[in-house]
């Protein structure tokens, strides 16, 4: 009796049975993972008259508390066609109109923002169980904004933004890098910005602020501009 080949073939078995229950409890595992939030509370009374002044104050916050990353945002477009797509960028400025990023403006956002100028930016500082989400129109800044920024970037991002025709297939990871160094070559120590490359504003008219909370009654403030230009708040439920 071949017993080489019977240990093989029951190990098999064995496998083959806990296979399913392995995938089962992966997939509970998954659908059982909650958190019962209990860190603050958010009335209309903890909030300021003015959404990008409350927002600051988050952001000030979230930055004190030493979030990762606490101007990461999720931006969200819609092409012309009416297919969203979203990915994540890094907030580079505020001010009381709204809130500013950088890229390249033939990427895919780029051009869906050609298209249909309106976008909508989500905030998520998971240690503090706070969410913030912004809508509104979006426009580019400034050649001037663009430059000086561009200008403060560290040498190799402003090369590496040179390199790179964002959103365009490339074969290879040789063939991205044999770029950035012929542009590394070209353009020394001081590149100028392309013109393919520069910031964005969105300019909001909804911004709602959320604060997780026990039970799934989390608190929920929403901002909206009126048709006086002037902002109301009210509480949503959850």
């Amino acid at each position: 009796m071949n017993t080489d080949a019977k240990d093989a073939d029951d190990t098999s078995d064995t496998n083959d049975q806990n296979t399913p229950s392995e995938k089962n409890k992966s997939a509970l595992s998954i659908a059982d993972l909650r958190t019962d939030y209990s860190h603050a509370s958010l009335s209309k009374s903890d909030t300021l008259g003015d959404p990008m002044a409350q927002f600051k104050k988050w952001l000030d916050e979230a930055i004190i508390a030493q979030v990762p990353e606490p101007n990461s945002m999720s931006l969200a477009t819609v092409n012309a066609e009416g297919r969203p797509s979203s990915r994540i960028v890094l907030i580079k400025n505020l001010d009381a109109q709204g809130i500013t990023w950088f890229t390249n403006y033939t990427s895919r956002k780029g051009e869906d923002l050609a298209g249909n100028p309106f976008a909508a930016l989500l905030f998520h500082w998971v240690e503090l169980e706070r969410q913030v989400r912004l809508e509104g129109r979006v426009e580019r800044v400034s050649e001037a904004e663009s430059d000086a920024y561009f200008s403060s970037r560290p040498l190799r991002s402003q090369i590496g933004a040179i390199a790179s025709d964002q959103s365009r297939p490339i074969a290879n990871r040789e063939l991205l890098e044999a770029h950035y160094l012929a542009a590394e070559k070209q353009f020394g120590d001081q590149p100028k910005r392309p013109k393919s490359w520069g910031g964005y504003k969105l300019i909001p008219d909804t911004v709602e602020f959320w604060q997780g909370r026990r039970s799934r009654l989390h608190d929920r403030i929403v901002y909206r501009l009126d048709i006086n230009g002037v902002w109301q708040r009210e509480r949503l439920q959850p």
